[in-house]
């Protein structure tokens, strides 16, 4: 191929599949995903998505289900937010990079798999240096079992649910962290046991490794509670900011603290929660001057 710039020889060619259409261009493929009750609901939240060749390590051609092949774009890693928070948990009909094809189209799946293949770049197999591939864009926001988390491009806030918090996250309030003192997201799928969305807090003397409904910095999930379709593009925007900012000086070892949030909040929800500390003193998993400390606090938010 000499030095010549690799392009796709044939831009603004389109190819539809079962759940979405590729639209080839000269430098990236732009993903649309159709709507529809049959469709993965993770595919009608991105609704679309552009993916430069050079976030593209492999492509392929397989046998699908069901009278059926499968034209499948791997990304490099590192190059996409969303496959990173995933980390290898998204079921195989919910990968978007797969398109399922009717199997009398499989040499036309060879020929753009071809195509694909001419343009990847010399660092294909090469881990990606930064994200390629664009997050869904905040604000976003999700209902977890425990809490209702929200982002909103510059920090994530967490406010816990008297229903379904524990004591511990009570005792340690709602929580704020802003993108700059934190390191990154783990991700733990809804449709695996004890699925969660944990903060990593940056210049934390260690991860935090106990369960997920007892950490402050984590919500969990539960049936109905932060489905796929709600909390991976939360977490994967999440992670997108976190790559970008630039890190905050702390001291050495030190941990960075969490930060409640300081907008004001409805009387009738305060009162709730204050009600709920009550009953959190009353069963003696509060002692009188966390009652005390954190009722003043919720009072100082009027």
């Amino acid at each position: 191929m000499g030095n010549r710039p690799h392009t796709m020889s044939r831009m603004g060619d389109v190819l539809a599949g079962f759940h979405a259409v590729w639209e080839f261009d000269t430098d990236s493929v732009l993903i649309r995903f159709e709507r529809g009750i049959r469709r993965p609901k993770l595919f009608q939240a991105l609704g679309e998505r552009r993916i430069p060749y050079e976030a593209l390590s492999s492509v392929e051609v397989t046998e699908g289900r069901r009278g059926t092949v499968v034209l499948h774009a791997m990304p490099r890693h590192g190059a996409d937010p969303l496959m990173e928070a995933a980390n290898g948990q998204l079921k195989e009909d919910a990968d978007p990079y797969r398109l399922v094809l009717p199997a009398d189209r499989e040499t036309l799946a060879e020929y753009y798999a071809d195509e694909l293949r001419t343009v990847l770049g010399p660092d294909a197999k090469e881990p990606a240096d930064r994200h390629l591939v664009a997050a869904p864009e905040p604000p976003l926001h999700f209902k977890a079992y425990d809490g209702k988390a929200s982002f909103d491009g510059h920090a994530v806030a967490f406010r816990w649910f008297w229903t379904g918090a524990s004591s511990a996250k009570w005792k340690c309030g709602d929580q704020t962290f802003p993108v700059g003192e934190l390191a990154g997201v783990e991700w733990r799928s809804p449709e695996i046991l004890n699925g969660y969305l944990r903060l990593l807090e940056r210049g934390a003397r260690e991860p935090e490794t106990g369960e997920a409904d007892q950490d402050p910095a984590a919500v969990v999930f539960g049936l109905g509670y932060g489905p796929v379709h709600e909390s991976l593009p939360f977490a994967a925007s999440v992670l997108q900011a976190v790559r970008a900012a630039e890190p905050e000086e702390t001291p050495e070892g030190a941990p960075v603290r969490h930060r409640t949030g300081e907008t004001r909040r409805d009387p009738a929800d305060i009162a709730d929660r204050i009600r709920h500390l009550g009953e959190l003193h009353g069963a003696g998993l509060l002692t009188d001057d966390e009652f005390s400390t954190k009722k003043a606090e919720l009072l100082a938010e009027l």
